[in-house]
C-alpha cells in the first residue's frame, strides 16, 4: 500500500510540477512532504479511484493522519 501511495504522489508531483521530498518514510510529515491541502485532497480522490474506497468517509470518528505511516495505516485498516 505504501508503495502505491508514494507512486501516486510522485505521479501527481510530475503532473502538477510540485516539488516533493525525495525520500518518503513512515515518519515523513505530510504537510512537510510538498503536498498542501489541495494536493492531499487530490491524493485522496486519486486513491479512491484506484482502490475503489475512501476510508475517510467510512470512519465513525474522523482521523487526520500527520505522517505518511499514519496515512498508509488508515488505508490498510479499511482495505477489503
Amino acid at each position: 500500500m505504501k508503495e502505491k501511495i508514494v507512486a501516486i504522489i510522485r505521479e501527481m508531483a510530475a503532473e502538477y510540477g510540485w516539488s516533493v521530498v525525495s525520500d518518503f518514510s513512515d515518519d515523513t510529515v505530510l504537510l512537510e512532504s510538498g503536498l498542501d491541502s489541495l494536493g492531499f485532497a487530490i491524493l485522496v480522490a486519486r486513491l479512491e479511484e484506484e482502490l475503489q474506497y475512501d476510508p475517510f468517509s467510512m470512519m465513525d470518528e474522523p482521523v487526520y493522519p500527520r505522517t505518511l505511516g499514519e496515512f498508509v495505516a488508515v488505508y490498510e485498516r479499511y482495505a477489503s
